[in-house]
């Protein structure tokens, strides 16, 4: 196995060193001329530049704003979540619990489609309100607000709740309720034993969630395209792609990319104190989930399916836009109809999107299933000199948004390695660069590498897991009957650890088929659009069934990631959460 480890640092070296290097570079080094010749300086002059002007300084405060009051609401309605759920037990508390999930199946890009038509100005919201004569029908509440801002934080907020409330959920259930214990027996309340003794503790759990959420909401491109939110740091790097010689837009992918840095690294020092409990016993397991009265109880119940229910509602409103022949000024759609699944399958944008997609998220899957188990077998197997290095480089992608990822790889490929005016090997080698990666003329390779890219963490983790679990002896009885390394690999590794393996490939899969970033800004002409671009352009029309055909994409989207996510929880079991972690 330690032969694939060359092929493993040189895809690493390729496409994910090479590009960010290239990215800095733009943003660094800048051309003037010294003696009659055009030599590159390192220079902060193009930040200069962008911290000058006042409209960047906006979006990048926009989207600090944006992803600080998304981490903010996101924890104010997370802990006291999970301190429900693990010291309370009241009516449907598990069935409630998995719902509580369901977030996770739509993309806060397709969900913003369902949220305007029941918030917008003229929406659902406010044409029943008026309806019971509860509003003004001429100046009807701006639910957003400020353009959309606070509809981005508020669908940010949904979406990434089940996230932080999973994160902090278990950090609290690892604390040692003896600890709370001796804190009541020395006279402290309830509210001061969570605030010096529980939070305290929890803190490295909570500030990882918080992390990955602040992340995701800073980063994340398609929510403000669909609210059309233009000040954000995320939307002006895709609308400085087409403009590739324009610096600003290198140093507003490294000043993301550098927020994102600093955040990851906070969360990994933040859990490397020394945490441990004196008890192995978990709090659930050891004080029981306390029984509330009927009357606490069901009003804790009537609580989170309250909150359930408005997590749900860009579902819904995805889901019953893509059913609308006709919603015009009334609560619902006066005329049903469900032929656009059928058009979905039919038409030239939509079909190709799909199959595109497949194709890519497939492809992705098995690049992912080959470097994964590559990984994981060198890194459980074996021991060798760059060991950590390998780690470090397959969990790297976990904290590098998309957006950075696709500006990167935009630069990197379109042109070749060496300057324009090379001649000779150096022009030969430009020519067959951009013959083989330039994303202008076919993303096809640079999407199934960048959707790749970014979920290999899922199956290095999966697989590693599964390796881990299984005995090392039955590898040496193939090795010693004489079986060859690759024998033993199909015959023996894979047929035991098939459950981790199938379950990262799913989670591959369904992530990959719902990549937003990636396809948005690779992806340059319709024949190549993935499902989430194709949801896009449909939004762009003028046609009045552009929305309900791409709500009708989003849903079939969402099935096939509700399916893959579930397959791959039952596979996994309480193992699932841990793919997400950042550290």
């Amino acid at each position: 196995m330690k032969k694939a480890l060359p092929f493993l640092l040189a895809f690493f070296a390729l496409f994910l060193v090479y590009p960010l290097v290239k990215v800095l570079g733009g943003s660094f080094f800048v051309e003037k001329i010294i003696d009659g010749h055009v030599t590159q300086i390192f220079s902060l002059d193009y930040y200069g530049l962008l911290f000058a002007n006042p409209f960047y300084r906006e979006c990048l405060g926009n989207s600090f704003l944006i992803a600080a009051w998304t981490t903010a609401l996101t924890l104010i309605l997370a802990l006291p979540l999970a301190l429900l759920f693990l010291r309370a037990d009241f009516p449907a508390k598990t069935t409630l619990s998995a719902l509580l999930l369901l977030p996770l199946i739509l993309p806060p890009f397709v969900g913003a489609i369902g949220l305007k038509q029941c918030f917008a100005r003229f929406g659902s919201l406010n044409l029943l309100l008026d309806h019971f004569h509860l509003i003004d029908p001429l100046h009807p509440p701006d639910w957003f607000g400020a353009g959309g801002f606070w509809g981005i934080v508020f669908l940010q907020t949904l979406h990434l709740l089940p996230i932080l409330f999973l994160s902090v959920q278990a950090a609290l259930a690892n604390l040692d309720p003896a600890l709370h214990d001796a804190a009541r027996n020395l006279g402290a309340r309830s509210l001061t034993v969570l605030r010096t003794v529980t939070l305290p503790l929890a803190l490295p759990g909570i500030f990882a969630g918080g992390a990955i959420v602040f992340v995701s909401a800073f980063t994340d491109l398609g929510t403000p395209l669909i609210f059309d939110f233009q000040s954000t740091a995320p939307t002006q790097i895709y609308n400085l792609v087409n403009q590739s010689d324009n610096p600003l837009g290198y140093c507003l992918t490294v000043v993301t990319l550098a927020v994102v840095a600093v955040l990851f690294l906070l969360a990994r020092w933040a859990t490397r104190g020394d945490y441990a409990m004196l008890s192995r016993a978990s709090a659930a397991g050891a004080d029981g989930a306390r029984k509330l009265s009927p009357l606490a109880g069901w009003a804790a119940t009537l609580g989170v399916s309250l909150l359930i229910f408005v997590s749900v509602l860009p579902h819904l409103g995805v889901v019953i836009q893509s059913f609308a022949a006709k919603w015009f000024f009334t609560v619902l759609p006066s005329q049903w109809s469900a032929s656009y699944y059928h058009e979905v399958f039919t038409l030239p944008l939509t079909g190709t999107s799909l199959q595109n997609s497949l194709v890519y998220a497939g492809a992705a899957s098995l690049l992912d299933l080959i470097l994964g188990l590559a990984i994981a077998q060198l890194l459980v197997r074996e021991k060798f000199t760059g060991r950590s290095l390998l780690d470090a480089l397959a969990m790297l992608p976990l904290a590098l948004p998309g957006l950075v990822t696709a500006f990167a790889f935009l630069i990197a490929f379109s042109h070749g390695p060496f300057p324009v005016s090379s001649h000779g090997l150096a022009a030969a080698i430009n020519t067959l660069w951009v013959a083989c990666f330039d994303p202008r003329r076919n993303p096809t390779l640079l999407l199934v590498v960048a959707y790749a890219l970014h979920r290999l963490p899922y199956l290095v983790r999966a697989a590693t897991a599964g390796l881990e679990q299984m005995s090392v002896d039955l590898e040496r009885a193939s090795a010693n009957l004489g079986a060859k390394p690759w024998q033993t690999l199909a015959q023996i590794t894979v047929p035991l650890i098939a459950a981790n393996l199938i379950a990262g490939t799913l989670l591959t899969f369904a992530f990959s088929l719902l990549d937003v970033s990636n396809g948005m800004v690779l992806a340059e002409e319709s024949r190549f659009y993935p499902l989430t671009k194709a949801i896009y352009q449909l939004l762009g029309r003028i046609t009045p069934e552009a929305p309900a055909l791409a709500c009708a994409l989003g849903v079939v989207a969402m099935v096939f990631l509700g399916v893959s996510l579930t397959l791959a929880s039952r596979l996994l079991g309480r193992k699932t959460g841990q793919l997400f972690r950042m550290g």
